[in-house]
């Protein structure tokens, strides 16, 4: 059975058996190894559909797959020389290669879309936490008053530009003319004393 083979991409591998089109590809690799520029050009026409294909499978995004596929391919470049044959076939070996890429692709994004929603939580809304939450959730509007008649003057004009005018740490620095690690502690002490005099658990 002589049928030709045909290379990821739909190309086929004219003259090539079946049965040698792993082979080839192989051999195209440890050639790439050597330097081979065109070996490498011929292993890359031969596989870039089906390393694309997985890229785009795990991140879901054809511009970032192609980008990942050539960083992909960059790597075989550099260490086409670390193919072992007996360890597994080139595909193989090169779809691997695709998969980490792709992996740690998507993981960057992800600890990206961590980071802006961890500096977006830090700047654009006010870390409350629970004695605001119950305050606004639970407790009546006279004893808040209360509460907040018991601050000081600096602790209540924070905490109320914060919490009821919903500014930001850095906006609320900003009408009061202060630092922004100085208005954070009044709004942190303000609520530190407000907990206590409504009673609400840390």
């Amino acid at each position: 059975m002589s049928q030709a083979k045909r290379t990821s991409s739909g190309t086929p591998l004219v003259g090539v058996p079946a049965a040698s089109a792993a082979d080839r590809l192989a051999d195209l690799l440890r050639r790439s190894a050597r330097g081979d520029q065109a070996a490498f050009a011929e292993l890359y026409d031969a596989t870039h559909s089906r390393v694309y294909g997985l890229a785009v499978r795990v991140v879901r995004d054809p511009a970032q797959a192609e980008e990942v596929t050539q960083e992909a391919f960059l790597e075989v470049w550099r260490t086409s020389s670390r193919f072992d044959a007996d360890k597994g076939s080139a595909i193989s070996w090169l779809m691997t290669i695709c998969h980490r890429k792709s992996v740690d692709r998507v993981r960057s994004a992800e600890a990206s879309t961590r980071r802006d929603t961890t500096y977006h939580q830090q700047n654009h809304t006010i870390d409350i936490d629970t004695t605001a939450d119950a305050a606004q959730s639970s407790m009546e509007a006279q004893r808040v008053r209360k509460a907040m008649a018991s601050l000081t003057d600096v602790q209540r004009e924070a905490l109320e530009l914060a919490y009821f005018g919903g500014y930001t740490h850095t906006e609320v620095a900003g009408i009061l003319k202060l630092p922004v690690g100085t208005a954070k502690t009044r709004i942190r002490d303000g609520l530190i004393r407000l907990r206590d005099k409504m009673g609400v658990g840390s």
